[in-house]
């Protein structure tokens, strides 16, 4: 019986070998093997060498990214961030603000012009989270976090004064590298939310809504070579800013924006904050 056993397992080791050995004689075992590296959504496969000793590589753009999921009544997203532009919208009267002594004499609209590309809006959520309300297609979305406007002025005379508030112009600052009021706020943002392709990563869609924040930092940076100047003061802002605020969803691209209800300054100028930008989340 042993004898038996052995003859059969001899036999089957024999009929492996061949199975293993083409008609040329050569070992195709190797065929079969291969190397795999998954990047993200890539998909790399590396077989190796064939008759022409050549390696062949194999590259699969996997959709399990944006895959379908069932999604979740509540959802949270952490540590979202906005990268944008800051601007004003400025109806102040300076007539009625140079005779209140808020603003001296030759300060106007023109002196109180953003460069565009220098003033920044950056916001950092602690976290965004979506309640379904119909459907997954319509979300009631709010979050809590900070935004950090940085107004930098075209005319770099602009000084501020406290104690009382009084913004003049100051010859000596002609020229220097930086003048900036930094106005920074606690927000907590409320918005309806219209998704188009609930369960996808990469949704479709927008909200809108409305934001409350309330002032907890103002200060006026003045920086001319090394040398910083900053002076800390709420210069008369106003401590609560109500805004409408909006996002849109294209795939994973998601834009934002706000534009203030309310004035900034509690007297002396009209002025209402706006920010655009870019904002990266999850969904």
């Amino acid at each position: 019986m042993n004898k038996i056993v052995l003859a059969l397992c001899a036999l089957g080791l024999s009929l492996s070998s061949l199975a293993q050995t083409d008609s040329t004689g050569k070992d195709t075992t190797g065929m079969n093997k291969r190397d795999t590296i998954r990047v993200g959504g890539i998909t790399i496969i590396k077989y190796p060498g064939s008759d022409t000793g050549k390696n062949k590589t194999q590259v699969i753009l996997s959709r399990e990214r944006n895959r379908y999921k069932k999604p979740s009544n509540v959802s949270t997203n952490w540590w979202v961030v906005d990268l944008g532009f800051a601007n004003i919208n400025d109806n102040s009267n300076y007539i009625a603000a140079t005779t209140s002594g808020f603003v001296a004499p030759g300060v106007g609209a023109d002196q109180f012009e953003l460069r565009t590309g220098k003033s920044v809006n950056v916001n950092i959520w602690l976290f965004w989270q979506r309640l379904n309300l119909i459907k997954h297609v319509v979300n009631l979305k709010y979050g809590l976090g900070v935004e950090l406007n940085n107004y930098r002025f075209d005319d770099e005379r602009v000084r501020f004064a406290k104690n009382p508030t009084r913004i003049s112009l100051d010859p000596t600052l002609q020229g220097v590298k930086k003048n900036k009021l930094a106005a920074d706020y606690v927000t907590v943002p409320v918005m309806l939310n219209f998704n188009f392709r609930p369960g996808y990563k990469n949704a479709f869609g927008f909200s809108g809504g409305i934001s409350a924040g309330y002032l907890y930092s103002a200060r006026q940076k003045i920086k001319e070579g090394d040398d910083k100047d900053k002076l800390n003061n709420d210069f008369d802002l106003e401590r609560w800013k109500l805004s409408y605020i909006g996002e849109i969803s294209l795939g994973i691209v998601r834009l934002y924006g706000s534009y203030a209800i309310n004035n900034m300054w509690d007297r002396g100028l009209n002025q209402r904050p706006y920010n655009v930008g870019i904002r990266l989340s999850r969904w």
